[in-house]
């Protein structure tokens, strides 16, 4: 795209010196807060990123244009970019706007227009600015650049930014609803270093000592664009998907030696199975004609749109497969092409990708591994708070669980809300229902769908449709409420009685299954009761394969022992 002059003078009033990082404030550090109405009212048709990174100075000097149609009559534009990049100036259609025209008090940046713009009319902003970024402390925990060094000395750079968003490094509407239609990235790097980025590469360009790389991606989630910077080598290949289309697979890792090589190359030659069970279990690969692409970063990990950060050197899990890559994988169907319309509906993301585990490893390797990692994200689940608070939330507020969110909940009870309702409604209703949550049809076909954003609301609906009936009980117990549904037994003589107790109240006919010596007896629990006779002596289990996510007093006593051997452990 053609770069514009723009107005010197705004320049030298607005940039400032960038010594020293400017704190973030609260606005910029948690993604997801309401959109402006400005940003209501406009389509993001088009990013158009220009930045240049110096390693040396761990600094960078952006230079971007949006382009927006407007849905209803505008007189600004309004965008994320943290305070602490300045602007150097800024243009709207090759108009150059004075600084008065420019505000970013609190990092929602807002540029007057030089005329209103109706609705219908498009427009393009060019923002050109500077600074040191936010370093992450711990990332990928927390947001920012993380700025390494390979064994030799390299430079090695990556970006996490999910839970405080794209406005950390680019202009942009930091919301899960924010995605543009399509960006471009022209990312600029002293030479030979490598950047492995989104969607396809369109070219590479090298002049006086920098390379500049190209990529271009269609819709991508805001905080899965990314930065991935280092002496990298690459794997490529490609995947005859099971839909008929190939797909290219690529892997950039960090030069090394033979044996590195081969860490890579298995590694690589996971791509492959993972990609067929995703497909077999939930639909097409949604960016079969960009690529799969994982590159290896120097932070554990994240689901940046078709280049996932990998981070966990080379280690398998007793089940003899990469979690990581797994996790991180599932997130191209839920999060990349279903994404959650607001951050209270983040365990549609985190759920669902920690659920694809075990039923991968039940596939990779049985039954035993199947309820072994089932069992495990048991253990973990804390119920402090509901995983769905039926309002607004910024991430921050959904993840950490001092500030009262969900936090690991979303991930473990999730996965195991999503295991009772598969058994309850059948494994056709419940497939049906995911892929139309991810896809917006059951019956998907590459190049047939859009990228699109669900909610729990809408997840409720899709799955009351595809049951045929009404599930509003299940997921007001498990998604609305912190407390796990309570089963109380009661014996009587050759009498056993069952009964489900909900903390809150509300009905809960949960069917359940009892073993009763060697026989299964199903019981319908239609009013939330059952009741059994049992013969002499009989040998009980209760929900003998663990189909339902239920109060456990066993596990809150474990929970309750590990948390003060952790604390003694601590004291001393």
């Amino acid at each position: 795209m053609t770069r514009l002059p723009l107005l010197l003078a705004a320049s030298a009033v607005l940039a400032g010196c960038a010594t020293a990082p400017v704190p973030m404030t609260d606005f910029t550090a948690n993604s997801g807060s309401p959109r402006a109405p400005e940003q209501l009212a406009v389509t993001f048709e088009h990013a158009d990123v220009a930045l240049r990174v110096d390693p040396a100075t761990q600094s960078i000097r952006g230079d971007t244009a949006l382009t927006f149609t407007a849905t209803a009559p505008l007189t600004r534009i309004a965008v994320e970019l943290d305070r602490n990049l300045p602007i150097d100036g800024a243009s709207v259609d090759g108009v150059a706007l004075p600084a008065a025209a420019i505000s970013n008090p609190d990092g929602r940046l807002y540029l007057t227009l030089p005329k209103p713009l109706l609705a219908g009319e498009r427009t393009t902003v060019r923002i050109r600015y500077h600074g040191v970024p936010h370093v992450a402390k711990r990332a990928p925990w927390d947001g920012a650049f993380v700025w390494a060094r390979t064994a030799d000395g390299q430079p090695w750079v990556a970006t996490t930014v999910e839970g405080e968003g794209c406005d950390l490094f680019w202009p942009c509407i930091d919301h899960p609803m924010g995605k543009p239609k399509l960006i471009d990235l022209h990312i600029t790097v002293p030479s030979p270093l490598v950047v492995a980025g989104n969607g396809v590469a369109t070219g590479m360009t090298e002049k006086d000592g920098w390379r500049t790389y190209d990529w271009r991606a269609r819709n991508p989630s805001t905080y899965g664009v990314s930065l991935n910077i280092g002496p990298y080598e690459v794997l490529a290949g490609d995947y005859v998907s099971r839909y008929g289309n190939t797909i290219p697979l690529r892997y950039w890792y960090l030069q090394g030696d033979a044996e590195n090589r081969k860490k890579a190359q298995g590694l690589f030659d996971e791509f492959t199975p993972m990609l067929d069970f995703f497909e077999s279990r939930i639909g097409p690969y949604p960016f079969g004609d960009e690529k799969m692409g994982v590159v290896e970063t120097p932070h554990l990990g994240m689901e940046h749109q078709t280049i996932n950060a990998y981070g966990n050197k080379y280690l398998k899990s007793p089940y003899g497969y990469d979690w990581l890559l797994h996790h991180e994988l599932s997130h191209e169907w839920f999060g990349n092409q279903m994404t959650n319309a607001d951050w209270d509906d983040m365990w549609l993301h985190e759920g669902f990708g920690s659920y694809m585990q075990p039923l991968y490893l039940q596939s990779l390797r049985g039954e035993m591994a199947f309820q072994a990692e089932l069992f495990k994200q048991r253990q973990a689940i804390k119920n402090k708070a509901p995983i769905v608070s039926g309002k607004t939330q910024r991430i921050q507020d959904v993840y950490d669980a001092d500030k009262g969110g969900p936090g690991n909940d979303i991930y473990v009870k999730g996965s195991l809300i999503l295991h009772t309702l598969r058994n309850l409604v059948g494994d056709d209703a419940f497939f049906r229902a995911t892929r139309r949550m991810v896809y917006g049809t059951d019956t998907p076909v590459p190049g047939q769908f859009q990228p699109r954003w669900s909610s729990t609301k809408e997840f409720i609906g899709i799955a009351n449709e595809a049951a045929g009936r009404d599930l509003g009980w299940f997921f007001d117990a498990y998604l609305y409420h912190a407390a796990l549904p309570e089963l109380v037994e009661t014996r009587t003589g050759d009498q056993l009685t069952l009964r489900w107790q909900l903390k809150d109240g509300g009905a809960f006919p949960m069917p359940l299954e009892v073993r009763v010596n060697d026989r299964i007896e199903k019981l319908p629990m239609t009013d939330g009761q059952g009741v059994l006779t049992l013969p002499p002596r009989a040998l009980v289990t209760i929900d003998p394969y663990s189909r339902v996510l239920r109060r456990a007093a066993h596990i809150e006593a474990w929970q309750a022992d590990e948390a003060a051997r952790k604390k003694s452990k601590a004291a001393k």
